[in-house]
């Protein structure tokens, strides 16, 4: 037979497990998103984020020294900043690279909604050099009319002898402005 006190003891841990349960899940929530400022149209907004993208890259050689490549990537793109776009974005990448002339290509960033951002991004594609510049171009819905650069280093992270890649941008950060309604609602 169980004492008193054991008894009560054992009916005070139920609650106090449940109790703790509770906090531990209310503290696994989402936090709550920092609202994005509210810019007016032509005004800048800067942010910053990461972008991991993976695919495949087709490469042939252009001699003993040169490469060129064909890169077709897909990704996640996050962003931070008040003034960011918006905070997540299915981010798709083609381009062609050559390690004499460097990088050029298109990328879309499709938020939530369905939304778009268009661009173009340029760059030396070398390995010692990689810095990689991109300039908006416009969008679809909110972004139509969408104008402003980006920039980051592209880090390889897996490279597969069948061609298939993953990577990373490293400082990626930018600025954009909203256009006028009706602006930019396909890419040039």
């Amino acid at each position: 037979m169980k004492t008193f006190s054991r008894r009560l003891a054992e009916r005070a841990i139920g609650p106090a497990i449940v109790g703790t349960l509770v906090l531990a899940l209310a503290a696994c929530k989402p936090a709550a998103e920092a609202p994005m400022s509210t810019a007016a149209p032509g005004e800048w907004r800067e942010f910053e984020g990461s972008w991991n993208a993976a695919g495949t890259r087709r490469t042939i050689p252009l001699g003993a020294e040169r490469k060129s490549s064909i890169v077709d990537l897909r990704g996640t793109m996050l962003l931070a900043g008040r003034g960011r776009p918006g905070v997540g974005f299915r981010s798709e990448v083609i381009a062609l690279s050559d390690s004499e002339t460097g990088l050029l290509g298109r990328s879309v960033w499709t938020d939530e909604r369905g939304e778009q951002v268009f661009s173009e991004v340029i760059g030396e594609g070398t390995a010692a050099r990689n810095r990689i510049a991109g300039r908006i171009l416009g969008g679809t819905g909110r972004f139509a009319g969408a104008t402003g650069t980006y920039e980051f280093s592209w880090q390889f992270v897996i490279e597969a002898e069948d061609g298939s890649i993953q990577g990373r941008a490293v400082g990626l950060k930018g600025r954009f402005r909203l256009g006028q309604p009706g602006e930019g609602s396909s890419p040039p």
